[in-house]
């Protein structure tokens, strides 16, 4: 039998035939690629909307106080726990809500949050509202003034600018009502200084005081590479990263926009790179499994934990060392690994005690149902848009997980 010898046209058409097999194949692995940021952004958003609905849905209505569960190894925390649920969910939400409406899936389901949220706050400050919230009795009332005051400060065109003029005053009344409450000498005083900010942005009368404070005072707590001690003394906790770090660069942030001088400009510029150190540091803690030390208090906060990490990814201050796919891979594992935990919503959706799943021991004193949703702090990243870099590109192993491969990864070392 004669072998057929392919004709110079026909070597050609095999030829373009693989290129062109191969040019589609790349196609489909390039958009794999840019479809797995874009499918953990999905998961993420939904998320957010899974511990928003609740709090956000029932505030709305005026029905926070009658349908949102108040659990708690302390004693009344019923005073406090629905501006806890309502402050620290506007603070992790403003960022992505900032982004707006837009005709994408996304975008739709932004505008929808938009509108429940400002529904939200007109009855969170309204006094004849059924779901007026408590902003100036009990010290806790103080913390979670701060954290809607920093939701407001991230979303100002979404949240703030649409609000009728008579909830605007509404709402600096309320915040101006928590001045009567004194901070102690620790992370609190951020919690005066960013109530201060919010009232500055937004054209209150400030009270530069409790600013001027917590600047002076946080400086002189500095301890090194990256951490501040929680008043005069360090603590190993999470707290550099649930208020610290982020309080501390809005508030400058703040001061900067408004009233800007060269010695705010110098303390920004400082903090701002202390706090790239402590969000390295803080991707570095990330195990390969998704899972962190369970180490100092407040641990039922969950992923709020890692708000200093997500926050850097936001302002696109990441350290030179740190991929922003490695921190998106690294926060969408440990993410999904406490949401998909049995146990962590109740049968009506509410979030439970606990960093896996319910775990009601380790709930202090102090924390109540409302208190865990600073949970949604650690997904402030949301704010970058879906065309960011960030949501694209295919995952990068995060340090620790390249490291327990056996793959090389950047050395470590101290910042002063």
């Amino acid at each position: 039998m004669k072998k057929r010898r392919l004709s110079t046209y026909g070597v050609k058409q095999m030829l373009f035939c693989s290129l062109l097999f191969y040019s589609v194949c790349s196609v489909k692995a390039q958009n794999r690629i840019q479809e797995e940021g874009q499918k953990e952004r999905a998961y993420l958003v939904a998320a957010l909307c899974k511990i928003a609905d609740p709090v956000l849905t029932n505030l709305a209505q005026n029905t926070l106080h009658k349908n949102m569960p108040v659990e708690s190894n302390g004693k009344d925390r019923a005073q406090f726990s629905h501006l806890e649920a309502f402050g620290r969910l506007l603070a992790g939400m403003a960022p992505w809500l900032e982004l707006g409406p837009d005709a994408t899936a996304e975008g739709k389901l932004r505008a929808k949050y938009i509108l429940l949220a400002g529904k939200a706050l007109a009855n969170a400050v309204n006094p004849a509202a059924a779901d007026f919230l408590n902003f100036h009795k009990g010290a806790q009332a103080l913390v979670d003034a701060a954290f809607m005051a920093q939701g407001l400060i991230r979303a100002p065109k979404q949240l703030w600018e649409p609000l009728p003029a008579q909830t605007k005053k509404q709402v600096i009344d309320a915040l101006k009502s928590s001045r009567v409450i004194k901070p102690g000498q620790n992370n609190w005083l951020l919690f005066s200084a960013m109530v201060e900010a919010a009232i500055l942005k937004f054209g209150g009368d400030q009270k530069k005081e409790p600013v001027t404070v917590a600047i002076q005072k946080h400086l002189e707590w500095y301890k090194g590479d990256g951490t501040y001690g929680d008043g005069p003394h360090y603590h190993w906790d999470y707290y550099n990263s649930f208020v610290i770090h982020p309080m501390f660069l809005e508030v400058l942030e703040t001061m900067k926009e408004k009233t800007p001088s060269s010695y705010i400009d110098s303390v920004y510029q400082l903090e701002l790179k202390r706090a790239r150190r402590y969000a390295a540091v803080q991707e570095r803690m990330i195990s390969p499994e998704g899972t962190y030390p369970v180490t100092g208090r407040s641990l039922a906060y969950r992923f709020g934990a890692f708000q200093a990490l997500s926050l850097m990814a936001l302002k696109k201050e990441l350290d030179a060392s740190v991929a922003p796919q490695q921190v998106r891979a690294a926060l969408y594992t440990v993410v999904k690994r406490q949401m998909e935990a049995p146990g962590t919503f109740d049968p009506n959706g509410w979030l439970q005690t606990g960093i896996m799943g319910k775990q009601s021991i380790l709930g202090e004193g102090y924390i109540s149902t409302g208190s865990l949703y600073l949970c949604a702090e650690g997904l402030v990243f949301l704010g970058l848009p879906p065309s960011d870099p960030l949501w694209n590109g295919k995952d990068e192993d995060w340090t620790a997980k390249k490291i327990w491969k056996g793959m090389e990864a950047p050395i470590d070392h101290a910042e002063d």
